[in-house]
């Protein structure tokens, strides 16, 4: 990577710090926390027993000792482990607005990481395209979060296509404890992943984040377009004026997303789905909120 590359990757890795530091500080602040709970309750201390403490929690050796009724005290065991699988396959290098597809999944993946470690959890990160292409292991601090992003945003892919197989594989490898485990990717052309999904949805805590674009539904007349298919090199030539042709763009558009929304339902995760170029917080929070109503 050149002087300048590296100059240029530091100021978007920069720009991603603060734009999401909203949204972690106000936004997801208490949202988070209260959403994922840690791995169960830990010893803290032993105390007197005062009137409306629960009997059952009497440390009754303490309480023959000192002669009078002690309790013990519990503690929720906040510390997790989060996992962020990241799909960076080519299809990701498409936007029709400010903002592509890749930087959307970059910049959700610093809010879930900076929310994690504001919690005292550790994070890691898999990219994965037609396979696993690198993996960091989980760890706290912001500098480790900032190298995440850091690698989201310079790697450059090896493969093409979309594999979602080879990441939960690898997850499932590598993550022998259950973690919260966020599957982001466009789902754009991944297939027979079903029966992993619902394996990885019983080790783990998983959410799918679907990342997309609005022109990917509804396309714009803008008159003969050359397409290039980015993750098999196809190229098209597609006649956008013709309002037939749209509506079946849209409509196969629209039944992909139908097919991986019902594919990720009977695996019994949430998804969140989200647009380039568009806020994403009422999404998150609407998934919060649906998180803590099943509780």
């Amino acid at each position: 990577m050149s002087s300048i590359d590296h100059k240029e990757l530091l100021k978007k890795v920069r720009r991603i710090q603060i734009s999401t530091k909203h949204a972690v500080n106000d936004v997801f602040a208490g949202q988070y926390h209260s959403t994922f709970k840690g791995r169960g309750m830990e010893f803290d201390e032993v105390r007197e027993y005062v009137p409306g403490d629960d009997i059952r929690s009497i440390d009754w050796n303490v309480t023959a000792r000192t002669g009078s009724p002690h309790i013990k005290k519990f503690v929720e065991e906040r510390e997790m482990t989060v996992m962020l699988v990241v799909d960076i396959s080519a299809s990701h290098l498409f936007g029709s607005g400010v903002q592509m597809k890749r930087d959307l999944a970059a910049e959700v993946a610093a809010v879930l990481a900076f929310s994690a470690i504001r919690n005292n959890d550790r994070i890691g990160l898999i990219l994965f395209a037609e396979e696993v292409e690198k993996y960091i292991p989980p760890k706290k601090g912001t500098r480790h979060v900032l190298r995440l992003i850091r690698e989201m945003l310079s790697h450059k892919p090896q493969g093409k296509g979309t594999n979602v197989v080879p990441a939960l594989d690898y997850l499932n490898h590598v993550s022998t404890r259950k973690n919260v485990t966020f599957l982001i990717s466009d789902f754009m052309f991944s297939d027979n992943y079903a029966q992993l999904l619902k394996i990885s949805a019983r080790r783990h805590d998983l959410i799918s984040v679907v990342i997309g674009d609005k022109r990917e539904i509804a396309w714009p007349d803008i008159g003969i377009v050359n397409w290039h298919d980015a993750e098999t090199g196809k190229k098209t030539l597609v006649d956008t004026s013709s309002r037939k042709v749209r509506e079946k763009l849209g409509i196969e558009q629209t039944r992909r997303a139908e097919t991986v929304d019902e594919m990720h339902r009977k695996a019994g995760i949430d998804t969140i789905r989200l647009f380039a170029g568009e806020p994403y917080d009422k999404q998150f929070i609407k998934f919060f909120r649906q998180r803590a109503s099943r509780r």
